[in-house]
């Protein structure tokens, strides 16, 4: 049945159903009078939820590609089995399932996590990108909030709400009681709304749990399986031009 003719009014947002079955309300009036809810409706709610929340892939890394460097100069053992998790991207987001990578600086595991969330975004599906320091500014930022911007809760809920969380550099945070208590809420609500975590940590399991304590890591765990480990020299420096390298 077209749009045109479903014998529903346009809703005035503007939005077109992109797979061209409803009017763009996410609803479709049925033969027997009743009105059925679109397959766009869900991926569009899960945008807006996720307005507020960080998802732009860094200029840096919009290029990154399986077949380039440097993920081609990466461990192939542990690149492979990212492309096996993109492979099954679908089926990882609709089950909770997450990645971990960790390693030494310069690895390359932003690199990868990167090219992870590219992917994620490509698929039409939600993500929020931050590093640890950039995300708790973001959520202290809410308790100043005026009338015109985002809560707590409502930044809270789309952090949660979003079909992949992408942290940087977990562990480097100083640990207080407070950065502790947003940590916990936020990994234990997506693990129990069962949503998937990536996570990039120069941290090996026993020092981050140190960091961050048994609670939180269980969760990670649980959410990520075991930790994709990255060890070697730092590319960063590597391959930097000689006149800028330090003297």
């Amino acid at each position: 049945m077209a749009a045109e003719s479903n014998g529903l009014s346009r809703n005035g947002s503007g939005h077109a159903c992109p797979l061209g079955r409803c009017d763009g309300s996410g609803w479709i009036l049925g033969e027997d009078g009743l009105a059925y809810e679109c397959d766009c409706l869900a991926p569009r709610l899960a945008k807006a939820r996720s307005a507020g929340v960080n998802s732009v892939i860094p200029a840096r890394y919009r290029g990154v590609s399986f077949d380039r460097p440097p993920i081609t100069e990466i461990d192939s053992v542990v690149v492979n089995a990212v492309r096996d998790w993109v492979e099954d991207l679908d089926r990882n987001l609709a089950e909770g399932r997450g990645l971990w990578l960790m390693g030494d600086t310069g690895t390359g595991k932003t690199s990868l996590a990167m090219l992870v969330s590219k992917e994620v975004l490509k698929r039409n599906r939600t993500v929020a990108i931050y590093s640890l320091p950039k995300l708790f500014a973001r959520i202290r930022a809410t308790y100043d909030a005026g009338p015109e911007g985002d809560s707590y809760t409502e930044f809270f809920e789309s952090l949660c709400s979003v079909d992949l969380l992408h942290l940087e550099d977990l562990g480097t945070e100083k640990r207080t009681e407070w950065v502790l208590e947003q940590l916990y809420a936020l990994i234990n609500e997506r693990y129990e709304r069962q949503n998937s975590i990536l996570v990039t940590t120069n941290f090996d399991q026993s020092q981050l749990e140190e960091q961050l304590g048994d609670r939180i890591l269980s969760r990670l765990v649980e959410i990520c399986g075991d930790p994709l480990p990255l060890y070697g020299t730092d590319h960063r420096l590597e391959f930097r031009p000689p006149e800028s390298r330090a003297d």
